[in-house]
């Protein structure tokens, strides 16, 4: 959605718009401009370079440009599905195989050529990562049963079982096409190099500072990318940040800024200010370790849910971060969404905040912790959502009686700890490229079966219901085991809970064109189409 100056200006027509749906009125489409460097700001460092093993937007925004994926979504589209790599795909009569032909002619950055090898070698790292590999999202693709390259332009995908979310899941802005040479030399090299056969080429990453991409003069698509280059520079703080966009330091920060930040930027720019806004596929997610005492234990984890006041939050922190919907485990609005009237039924999300905090007192009480205990709460050093976030769940749990310590850090020590499990609770997160049941509900399956499941327990009637609702096409059947797996996932069991979810608010220069906001910020990364006026 996009939304001129004269517009951002009345608060009231904005609302009005979101809450209709209705199209924002374009200016007439202006041709592409070549040349130029396009700066943007980003608040976080990548872990590491490689986007099949990480999860944030820190390691994407900055290091996208430089791959190719084999599908990818739309940009001025979204959600159609169109190709990257590949020329085209279908499917077999019983859905259980799918041919994909690879365009000819496309080279990595060094020279070779990309073939159908490349691709499987990719999805074998994604799909049967070696041992001591990460691969963040491998579970999504419990349906392949194998992965062939016949010849170097086709590849087949073997599916053990028809899978809803099998096509959307190639389309991954995650899924970086790999060269199959490198990994078989050291299947962990992308962790700490880049090369791919994107719009972009690599030239330099100054840890902490910035990072540098020059325009791929032999890119597979005729004219782009348009712009000479790209510089991310890496600014943790929101100020500095928002500063950065409003003093013209930086064109953009695609993540999202808060309403003030929104309302700072228009009114210093303001003719050269453009804001896009939408609904946000992410949300906070509380996580608790559930192999440690007394976490381990379901009433102390309803307990904290239940403590948590998420109309109050809804209503303050709106105002001062990016936070804003009440929802459970999938995004308000969404077609999977469960209604208001079901939601408040679970612990958390009703309107009598009193009476949940007495229900979470008695059951502490219950489980015999004593008044007062202690426990560390650790989250990433990022300030919004984030440690908004962790802030506000402290002053809720102290309210219940706790004694919690908030402890940020940055993005390496952070998911490392919640990786190993080096945590009592944590503040997490769930972003999705788009609204699927597939890919929100892997946060909630056996952490054994879910790399990105940190809370550390094991549930078969999860894993059960995950599977069935996955095999299922049409949306009224699987809604049903959807919500199922909600209630049991966030309230009967409380293993982990949403806070809230979040609205996306991005304002830039207007000499940013051809770039397009959408519920997701890991989506249209690639800056293959974005160009800069005058």
């Amino acid at each position: 959605m996009v939304i001129s100056i004269k517009a951002i200006m009345s608060r009231g027509f904005i609302l009005s718009l979101l809450a209709i749906g209705a199209p924002a009125v374009l200016p007439a489409a202006e041709a592409p401009r070549p040349g130029g460097e396009l700066v943007f700001a980003v608040g976080e460092i990548p872990p590491s370079f490689d986007g099949h093993r990480e999860t944030t937007f820190g390691m994407l925004h900055p290091i996208a440009p430089h791959y190719s994926t084999l599908l990818r979504f739309d940009p001025q589209n979204y959600p159609k599905i169109v190709g990257d790599v590949a020329e085209t795909w279908s499917f077999s009569r019983d859905g259980l195989t799918l041919t994909v032909k690879i365009r000819k002619g496309i080279k990595f950055h060094d020279g070779t050529p990309l073939t159908a090898h490349d691709v499987k070698a990719t999805y074998d790292k994604i799909i049967f990562p070696p041992e001591g590999v990460a691969s963040a999202r491998k579970a999504l693709y419990s349906m392949v049963d194998k992965v062939e390259a016949p010849d170097d332009l086709t590849v087949v995908f073997k599916l053990k079982h028809i899978a809803a979310s099998f096509l959307a899941n190639l389309a991954s802005p995650w899924n970086f096409i790999y060269s199959a040479e490198r990994l078989k030399k050291d299947p962990r090299w992308y962790e700490k190099n880049v090369m791919g056969s994107g719009p972009f080429i690599f030239v330099e990453h100054v840890a902490g500072s910035h990072w540098v991409g020059k325009k791929n003069p032999a890119y597979f698509m005729p004219g782009r990318p348009y712009l000479d280059g790209f510089r991310a520079i890496f600014i943790r703080d929101t100020a500095p940040r928002v500063a950065a966009v409003r003093s013209g330091q930086a064109v953009v920060e695609f993540r999202g800024f808060n309403p003030a930040a929104r309302d700072d930027i228009v009114k210093t720019l303001g003719n050269k200010a453009v804001v896009q806004e939408s609904p946000w596929a992410c949300n906070i997610l509380v996580t608790l370790n559930n192999e440690k005492k007394p976490f381990s234990d379901a009433r102390v984890r309803r307990a904290l849910t239940l403590a948590i006041d998420r109309n109050e939050a809804s209503k303050a922190l709106a105002q001062i971060s990016v936070m804003k919907y009440i929802g459970g485990v999938f995004r308000p609005g969404s077609e999977f969404a469960t209604p208001p009237a079901e939601l408040i039924k679970l612990p958390g999300f009703g309107k009598d905040i009193n009476a949940a905090r007495n229900e979470a007192k008695r059951l502490l009480k219950e489980a015999g912790v004593p008044e007062g205990f202690s426990f560390v709460l650790k989250n990433r050093n990022v300030k919004e959502p984030y440690e908004v976030s962790g802030v506000y769940l402290v002053d809720q749990w102290r309210k219940i009686g706790l004694n919690v310590t908030h402890t940020p850090l940055e993005g390496g020590p952070y998911f490392n700890d919640l990786r190993q499990g080096n945590f009592d609770a944590g503040v997490d997160f769930d972003c999705e490229f788009m609204d699927e049941p597939d890919l929100y509900l892997l946060k909630y399956l056996s952490s054994e079966a879910s790399p990105v499941n940190y809370a550390r327990y094991k549930d078969a009637t999860l894993d059960e219901l995950y599977e069935r609702q996955s095999r299922m096409l049409d949306v009224k059947d699987r809604l049903p085991l959807i919500r199922q797996m909600e209630r049991r996932a966030i309230g009967e069991q409380a293993y982990q809970f949403p806070l809230l979810w979040w609205q996306r608010i991005v304002p830039h220069s207007s000499r940013l064109k051809g770039w397009k906001i959408g519920p997701s910020h890991y989506v249209n990364q690639d800056l293959r189409d974005v160009w800069l006026a005058p």
